[in-house]
Formats: structure tokens, C-alpha cells, sequence
């Protein structure tokens, strides 16, 4: 026995001594930071990080391997900052929250996920659902599991009445118990307090509000403001005493400002800010993360008979096209904007579509890709780990046949797809 655990000891240290690399010879690389691709270079990695990055094409010695993307172009995985891993609309999605266990939901998100690390999407922020999201991220992160880095909110905070309360539209005895904060529903400061310390308790990364309604709840309108300033206040002050940041969903003016003065980190969707909204948003640094993606899917749908509720369809039908005009003016003004979808109002693994909608609304493919790369990255508060293809860096490298800066739409076919140094597609 003691010489069988000599001899793999041995094994092991001569293993170890010979560390496999990695090198990626690039055809062209985006590497997130520059606003010029470069040509001909070859990423070297090393366990689950970049080592060096070299002009030309290596090879490394004998007992290294070698990917050759010479035909394609290569970048940093992408990070989708507003996804919902637990839920892909339908026509039976109101019926089906009253049928579905955590067991199904967990089976389906475990699908969802793989789906979008299958689309170049290697980091996300998942922003709102049961709690299950918190089970997939942990089952990620053990391996049990395959999906992209998930940073996740738990359950998501509104008022009574607000767009996650899950007892809107319904009769008053239909919900077993009435939601308290808990279940992310809550009204006054203390209430507010407790709701971020049980999403902390929970496991969450960060905390995620509703400022306004939106437009899948049942209720009859969806921009109007459902927070005060000082319970938003009460939300940051308490997130920022456990690290996390804040963001919130919003759709009307109001409910966007009384947010930026309550000290949250992101407003997300922002369909119908204003000009005094922009002011404010760079005014306190606060990122827009605009969701182009699932504004244009709730207007399509909203086109179809019987596909959402009367309520939710004529919200639908207003919000999709404006949410287009609010992205275009913001990006002029020079708000920061990072890229995000609200994946699960769409079916998951389209996430590349937001930057074609994105450069329709006049942002050049270059600044799109920085979107969803450094952009994000510093949203999330990763930067020094993910984001861009640097020395140092988590090694989340993707490529795609073409040139995206010539026409975005090939971002929606990868071609290869690494995730901490491990190959998920290729």
C-alpha cells in the first residue's frame, strides 16, 4: 500500500511539472479593449487563464495543444447582463406557474443555461426567479451542471402590487399566503431592509428591484412609479452593507428617476425615460442596460391572437417599438450602456440578437461587441477577471466564422466556445 501511494504521488508531481497549454491561433482578434482588431495572434492559456497573447501563429512545444481558429474571429465570451434562466415565455405561462414544482423548473433552467453558454454567452446576471437560479448557479460552479458564470439576483423586490408581486391580477384568496418580503414583496423601509437580508440569507449576488410595473404582470399599467425614493434608499443602503449592487426594472420616467436618487447601479429596460432620466443617469453613473431584444419579442407577440392576455397586450404592443427609440436617443446622449437581453421573455441561446437591434439603433458593431465584453464586465464589478482577452484573464474565448464588424448577424453561429479554459464547442 505505502508503494502504490509512492508511486502515484510520483505520477502526480511529474504531471503537474508538465502542464499542459493551450494555443489559439487567432485569424482575427477582438479583444475587447481596443478599438482595432488585430491579425494573425495566438492566445496561450493555461488551466482556466490567459498567460500571454503573441503576434503570429505558435505552436508551444510537443505535449501542448494547439486550436487552430486561423478562419475565424476570435473575442471574449460575451456577458448578457438580464436574463431569466428559469423561464422562457409562452402562451401557457400564466397557467404554468401554478403547475410547475422547483424540480421543473430546475430541469428546464439546467437546459436554458447550456443553451446560452452554447451561444457565446459565458457570463451572465441573472436577474429574478424563485431561488432556483441560486441551485443552478452553485450546480455550474460544481461542475455538476453546464452553463455560463452566473451572477444571480434570487428572487427579485417589489411593492405590494408591483411587477413581481405574484398575486397581481389574481383574486384575493388565490395565493396560499400573501407574499411578503420573503417572496420579495415589501412596503416600508423595514420591510425593504428585510427583503435584501433574506435574498443575502438565500445566497444571492446582488439584489434586483421594480420601480415601475412592466409589461408581462397583470397589471393595467406598467410605467407608473411603486416605490418611494426612501424605500429605494433603504434597498441600496442595506445591499452596499453586504457588497451587493442594485438593479432595477423600470419602464416610466418617475419610477427611472426616483431609482437613480435611491442609489441603484443599473436601470434596466427604461422604455420611456426622458431627458431629464439621461441627465440623471450620468449624473450619478448609473449603467442602462435597454433589453432591445425582448422589447421587440413582446411586440411581435402582441401581434398574435390569444398570445398574451388582453392586459398584457396592449403593453406589449406599446412598449416593444419604444423601447428602440428611448436605446437610440440614450446612446447619443452617452449614457452607459451595457449589453442585456431579458432572455426568457425570448427563447434562450437568441441573445446574439440584441446586437443587430443594437446597431440599427445607430451604435457602431465595435462599441456593441464592447457592450457585452469590458462594458459589462465593469457593470458586473469582474473586470479584473473577465471581459477581455488579456494576460491574466479568465480564459472565455469565443470565435465566430466572418467578421462581425462587417455584419453583427454572424454572431448568432458560433463556431467555438470556451469557458475557463475548457472547450464546450469547437
Amino acid at each position: 500500500m505505502k508503494q502504490l501511494l509512492t508511486t502515484f504521488l510520483i505520477f502526480v508531481t511529474a504531471a503537474s511539472a508538465i502542464a499542459q497549454k493551450t494555443y489559439i491561433q487567432c485569424g482575427r482578434l477582438i479583444d475587447g479593449v481596443s478599438d482595432k482588431e488585430r491579425k494573425s495572434v495566438t492566445i496561450v492559456v493555461e488551466g482556466k487563464k490567459i498567460i500571454e497573447i503573441k503576434d503570429g501563429y505558435q505552436r508551444g512545444k510537443s505535449s501542448d495543444s494547439v486550436i487552430d481558429l486561423k478562419d475565424k474571429t476570435v473575442m471574449p465570451g460575451f456577458i448578457d447582463c438580464h436574463v431569466h434562466l428559469e423561464m422562457q415565455f409562452s402562451k401557457t405561462a400564466f397557467g404554468d406557474a401554478f403547475r410547475e414544482k422547483d424540480a421543473d423548473i430546475a430541469f428546464m433552467s439546467a437546459v436554458y443555461a447550456k443553451r446560452t453558454l452554447m451561444a457565446g454567452f459565458t457570463t451572465v446576471r441573472d436577474l429574478g426567479g424563485s431561488g432556483v437560479n441560486i441551485s443552478l448557479r452553485n450546480a455550474i460552479n460544481r461542475g455538476v451542471a453546464v452553463g455560463p458564470n452566473i451572477l444571480t439576483a434570487g428572487r427579485a423586490i417589489s411593492a405590494t402590487g408591483g411587477h413581481m408581486d405574484p398575486s397581481v391580477g389574481l383574486r384575493d384568496d388565490a395565493m396560499r399566503k400573501t407574499p411578503g418580503p420573503e417572496e420579495g414583496v415589501a412596503d416600508g423601509r423595514d420591510e425593504c431592509i428585510k427583503a435584501v437580508r433574506y435574498q443575502f440569507k438565500a445566497g444571492a449576488n446582488l439584489i434586483k428591484i421594480a420601480s415601475t410595473g412592466g409589461v408581462l404582470d397583470l397589471s393595467t399599467e406598467g410605467s407608473g412609479a411603486e416605490f418611494s425614493v426612501e424605500e429605494i434608499k433603504a434597498i441600496t443602503e442595506t445591499a452596499k452593507d453586504y457588497g451587493m449592487p442594485v438593479a432595477c426594472h423600470a419602464h416610466g420616467a418617475e419610477g427611472i428617476k426616483r431609482a437613480i436618487l435611491g442609489g441603484v447601479t443599473s436601470i434596466e429596460h427604461g422604455t420611456f425615460m426622458d431627458d431629464e432620466c439621461m441627465g440623471l443617469m450620468k449624473a450619478h453613473n448609473v449603467w442602462y442596460v435597454p433589453t432591445l431584444t425582448a422589447g421587440r419579442s413582446v411586440g411581435d407577440s402582441s401581434k398574435v391572437p390569444g398570445y398574451f392576455t388582453p392586459v398584457v397586450a396592449a403593453k406589449a404592443a406599446v412598449v416593444g417599438p419604444t423601447i428602440q427609440k428611448t436605446f437610440a436617443k440614450a446612446f447619443k446622449a452617452g449614457v452607459k450602456i451595457a449589453f442585456g437581453t431579458d432572455a426568457g421573455v425570448y427563447p434562450h441561446g437568441l441573445n446574439a440578437l440584441e446586437f443587430r437591434f443594437m446597431t440599427e439603433g445607430g451604435m457602431p458593431a465595435m462599441e456593441a461587441i464592447k457592450c457585452a465584453t469590458t462594458n459589462g464586465a465593469d457593470l458586473l464589478g469582474i473586470r479584473e477577471e473577465r471581459g477581455s482577452l488579456e494576460n491574466g484573464k479568465i480564459a472565455d474565448i469565443i470565435a465566430v466564422s466572418g467578421d462581425p464588424l462587417q455584419d453583427i448577424t454572424v454572431l448568432s453561429h458560433m463556431a467555438f466556445v470556451m469557458k475557463e479554459g475548457m472547450v464546450y464547442l469547437r
